[in-house]
């Protein structure tokens, strides 16, 4: 018996009985949180229900090839009027605003793979164990038997290759094999999604991950590879979401045990990514745990409040 069989079914039953349902994704959206909205979505749509997705932020520049823009502001929507409301990957970035706006009558799902998740809903589906929530959906719709057709493979795939490093981090397990081979074979389409968080990276990007690679520096002491990106370098590209992959290159350096990459975000706030890989022994969420942050052993982060600037001594956080 599957560990969420229960929770499967109760979420099949709060499915079955709403007609209205609202999909959360996280602040500064990534793959698997996009991913795992827009996979519901199709679902949800061929069940005939009225399916909207809400987010803070606006939907990713870099995935409008993978997916049209299904994403709202939240206050363009009547968020009382949904019968049921689903939170997917990170609920704690942004599902905290609206989450005390909801009436007793709406049922509050989360799905996450975080294991420090403290906002709780009518009903958990929460395991660190797993590589990201789409591979989690993809379990609850392979054992509610529903169907998975090319759109909701594509969109699983999308965030289970993000979040395993395209299969790189230590999180890859044979199961994650398993379902990306079976994605395939259900038409996810493998070249869409590369060329989406890969292959198509506009000037202004790499000119920004160039200066975060010139910029970093090891510490020999304690191993870590780190690199600063001001607000003044984040302003000449349209989004921020690839730098989750300069921690994962700078981790990548031959003799360091971990990567952080420091970028300087709206409203006076510092974020820092924590990237490492089990070999190295480092766990980079304890680290991020210092700082307020969280997340998985091998990728974390965290935000403070401050700015950096370039000193006599080097960069520094004020």
């Amino acid at each position: 018996m599957h560990k969420f069989a229960r929770d499967f079914n109760a979420l099949k039953y709060i499915i079955r009985h709403s007609t209205k349902i609202l999909l959360f994704a996280h602040n500064r959206p990534d793959c698997d949180t996009a991913g795992s909205c827009l996979a519901l979505r199709e679902h949800l749509l061929e069940k005939g229900k009225i399916v909207h997705i809400a987010c803070f932020d606006p939907f990713p520049e870099f995935l409008k090839s993978v997916s049209e823009n299904f994403f709202e502001f939240p206050e363009k929507l009547e968020i009382q009027s949904y019968d049921a409301v689903i939170a997917a990957d990170s609920v704690e970035r942004g599902f905290h605003k609206i989450k005390g706006s909801l009436s007793k009558k709406q049922v509050v799902a989360l799905i996450d793979h975080h294991p420090d998740i403290t906002i709780q809903g009518d009903l958990n589906i929460i395991d660190p164990n797993y590589s990201s929530v789409c591979e989690i959906i993809y379990d609850y719709l392979e054992l509610s038997k529903e169907k998975i057709g090319k759109n909701t493979a594509t969109f699983l795939l999308l965030g289970i290759l993000a979040d395993t490093g395209n299969f790189q981090h230590a999180n890859t397990t044979a199961r994650v094999m398993e379902i990306a081979s079976d994605l395939m074979k259900k038409g996810a389409n493998l070249p869409k999604i590369i060329s989406a968080t890969l292959a198509n990276k506009k000037i202004s990007t790499l000119k920004l991950w160039g200066k975060a690679f010139e910029r970093a520096k090891i510490n020999p002491e304690n191993g870590m590879i780190a690199t600063v990106i001001t607000r003044e370098d984040m302003s000449e590209i349209e989004t921020g979401e690839d730098l989750g992959q300069v921690a994962s290159i700078l981790n990548t350096v031959p003799g360091t045990k971990f990567a952080l990459v420091l970028s300087e975000r709206e409203n006076g706030i510092v974020k820092g990514s924590l990237r490492s890989e089990e070999y190295k022994g480092v766990d980079v969420s304890q680290i991020a745990a210092r700082f307020g942050g969280g997340g998985h052993k091998l990728a974390s982060g965290f935000e403070i409040k401050g700015e950096i600037i370039e000193t006599a001594n080097g960069w520094e956080i004020v």
